[in-house]
Order: C-alpha cells, then sequence, then structure tokens
C-alpha cells in the first residue's frame, strides 16, 4: 500500500504542477488590476512546496520506516490538504462567475468590418469600434488566470489527493500491510 501512496502521490503532483503551469502562464501582475486572482501567490507557492517536500519526506519514510517520517508525512499532508481546500473553495467561485466586460473595446475592426464575428471568439468579448482604417486587435476578458483551469484536471487532482491522504493514513495505521 506505501507504493500505491507513492504512485497516487506522484500523479496528483503531475496534475497540480500542469494546473501551476497554466496559472503561471495566464497570471499577469499588471492585468491583475483588471481582474485580481483569487488564489494568492503566497497560498499556492505554499500548497506546491509543501506537497513537494511532503512527497520528499514521504520517499524517505519508504526508505527508512521510521516513525519521525510518517508523522512529518500526516502533518504536511494536513496543511496541503487545507491550502488545497482553500483553493479549491475559491476556484469554484470564479469558475461559476461570469466574466467581466472589459471597459475599453476588447476586439476593434473598421467599420467595414460591422457585423462579421469569428466563431472562436466569444460574444462577450465582442465590441465594434467606428475607427476606419485601423487593424484588428483581440484582447483579453477580465478573467483571473484560474478560470483557464480544466474542470476535469481539477477534479481529477483532488480525487487523486484524497486517495493519496487516505493511502497515506491507512498505511500509517498499519491497514493493508506494508
Amino acid at each position: 500500500m506505501p507504493v500505491f501512496a507513492l504512485i497516487t502521490w506522484i500523479v496528483t503532483a503531475l496534475g497540480g504542477l500542469y494546473l501551476l503551469a497554466i496559472w503561471l502562464i495566464e497570471y499577469d501582475p499588471d492585468f491583475q488590476r483588471a481582474a485580481a486572482t483569487r488564489l494568492p501567490i503566497p497560498l499556492v507557492s505554499g500548497h506546491v512546496l509543501l506537497a513537494v517536500g511532503g512527497l520528499a519526506v514521504w520517499i524517505m519514510y519508504l526508505v527508512t520506516s521510521k516513525d519521525i517520517f510518517e508523522w512529518a508525512t500526516i502533518a504536511i499532508l494536513a496543511f496541503v490538504a487545507s491550502f488545497g481546500l482553500t483553493m479549491a473553495v475559491r476556484w469554484i467561485g470564479v469558475y461559476r462567475a461570469s466574466p467581466a466586460n472589459s471597459p475599453a473595446p476588447a476586439v476593434t475592426r473598421p467599420a467595414s468590418a460591422v457585423g462579421v464575428r469569428d466563431p472562436w471568439t466569444p460574444i462577450e468579448a465582442w465590441a465594434i469600434a467606428s475607427v476606419p482604417g485601423q487593424a484588428p486587435r483581440v484582447a483579453e476578458l477580465n478573467v483571473p488566470p484560474e478560470r483557464h483551469f480544466p474542470v476535469s484536471v481539477v477534479i481529477g487532482h483532488g480525487v487523486f489527493a484524497l486517495v493519496t491522504i487516505v493511502l497515506v493514513v491507512l498505511t500509517i495505521l498499519g491497514v493493508g500491510g506494508s
């Protein structure tokens, strides 16, 4: 069971790193004035660093079988889980909210392009500016970076995290053998 916990922890970490990459790509401090993130940098950083540190402590437990690493893993997982739940609750609020329309035109086109819209641009992003001769310019909607998280990855990350915690606790309690 300890090896299964290690495998689920690694899968959870890979999903988390994917979400972190999306968040880092979409995070723009200059843009944050318009659509601030609901996931503060210390919360995200603490979650990632503690999760990776907890994985290292769990590996140390698997190598040495010392009790101190068992309890350190439990303590670290308690913080990782609380940070993760906090981020999940905040993400749900962002995901369910509708994006705010930007005060400036999101897309500007020459006056001759009135009524023409490509199928990939959301309706909310369209505002036609009647500036003749100006080239099209696509701006972003005012949404926080975590709005771009794929729902399936967020749910998968949470499910694997829960399975990891259960397997670690069962291993420490001695259920299922070692």
